[in-house]
């Protein structure tokens, strides 16, 4: 009676970890670092816009969103990448999305084709990956294809390593960048390179950039910056943005997906059977927050403060670098579950094992198993003291 493909899916990473830490004392007043759930103070123009349209709870909001909501939005894009006026349409060429979860789910069901003569369609993610992109590609009876990104790849996925085969049954191709959870950014010459991919091998480049307002010293380049160079030509490209990082806001679960209007209009079809809607009050908050960008920049300041108490606590131990975007640490520490139940053992600090964010390779290597992945999520004093009982942990 259930879809049997259920089974063949990874068990979610939270669950394992609370597996792998029953019955383990916490050393200490237990702190939480392995969610990536922001604990900066929202903005107040949250609560003020919700108040102010509070009239609209009893609307059913539209499916594509308000058109101040996509004219907002299209103001942060061409404002943030630097786009030509005329390139992104607000009624043509975005989506407002009830989170980007949903979306990055959904975007699997619409462009992959199903009961089709030929090999299986592929999904090429990289590995580590945001679970999402794993349970679009089984659930939607795609081969699942993990690309290992690792230090040696500059923690992306190497193109030079995906074979013709692969790249010619491939349908759809995730990538984050900003990366989770290594912070690596995708340089200009990367993403000329893999948009070129899939408009030769005609796959979705499904680009993960909820992360893009949040980089430590350059604002990583955009998929939409490099269409914007080649005569606005978005064929084939997707990008998928949202206020949780961006606002500190991931409860308002709002976001858009902005691209290929062929694309967004076949996706729009879709979401007009099954997807939740924004509703009005939220849409409003959220036209409010992407109209802004104050806030962001004072967001992205915090983080960057706590990257810096990350260099002076690790220094070039644990292999830290500093991440390009994002407000991950991960830290090579050998063993990744060991290290794991020995600080929260020791010092009652909770990170994540690598390897619950990855899988196994083709031959049977974890891309993850040397790595904890920590959140820098907290204010700057609870980070200080997180990190300086993870550094005494591992140091011991």
């Amino acid at each position: 009676m259930f879809n049997q493909r259920l089974d063949t899916l990874p068990d979610y990473p939270f669950p394992r970890l609370a597996a792998l830490l029953d019955g383990i004392t916490p050393g200490k007043d237990p702190l939480v670092m392995s969610i990536g759930e922001p604990q900066h103070e929202p903005p107040a123009m949250i609560t003020e816009a919700m108040i102010a349209n509070a009239h609209l709870w009893h609307k059913y909001p539209p499916g594509q969103g308000t058109p101040e909501l996509r004219a907002a939005i299209k103001g942060w894009l061409d404002r943030r990448y630097d786009l030509p006026e005329d390139m992104i349409h607000r009624d043509d060429h975005i989506i407002p999305v009830a989170g980007t979860r949903e979306a990055l789910y959904l975007i699997a069901t619409c462009v992959i084709p199903q009961d089709q003569p030929g090999p299986k369609p592929k999904v090429l993610l990289p590995n580590p990956f945001y679970q999402v992109y794993c349970g679009a590609a089984v659930l939607n009876d795609a081969e699942m294809v993990p690309l290992a990104a690792t230090p040696e790849t500059g923690f992306l996925p190497d193109l030079d390593q995906i074979d013709d085969e692969t790249l010619a049954a491939c349908r759809l191709f995730f990538l984050c960048s900003p990366a989770n959870p290594q912070g690596a950014v995708a340089s200009r010459g990367y993403l000329e390179r893999i948009i070129g991919l899939a408009r030769k091998h005609n796959f979705v480049l499904a680009m993960d950039e909820c992360y893009a307002d949040i980089y430590d010293r350059d604002a990583p380049t955009g998929a939409l910056e490099i269409c914007a160079a080649q005569n606005s030509n978005m064929d084939n490209v997707l990008v998928f943005h949202s206020l949780s990082k961006r606002s500190s806001a991931p409860g308002l679960r709002s976001g858009f997906v902005a691209g290929d209007a062929k694309i967004i209009k076949q996706f729009n079809r879709l979401r007009s059977y099954c997807s939740a809607t924004i509703p009005m009050p939220i849409m409003a908050a959220s036209t409010a927050l992407w109209n802004d960008d104050a806030h962001a920049e004072a967001n992205r300041d915090l983080y960057r403060a706590k990257i810096d108490i990350a260099a002076e606590i690790f220094g070039n131990r644990f292999g830290f670098h500093r991440p390009a975007g994002g407000f991950f640490l991960w830290l090579d520490v050998g063993d990744d579950e060991a290290a794991t139940k020995k600080i929260w053992a020791q010092e009652g600090v909770k990170v994540i094992p690598g390897r619950y964010l990855s899988i196994n390779g083709p031959k049977g290597d974890n891309p993850g198993a040397r790595f904890i992945r920590i959140a820098l999520v907290h204010d700057l004093a609870t980070t200080r003291d997180g990190l300086s009982r993870i550094n005494a942990a591992l140091s011991r």
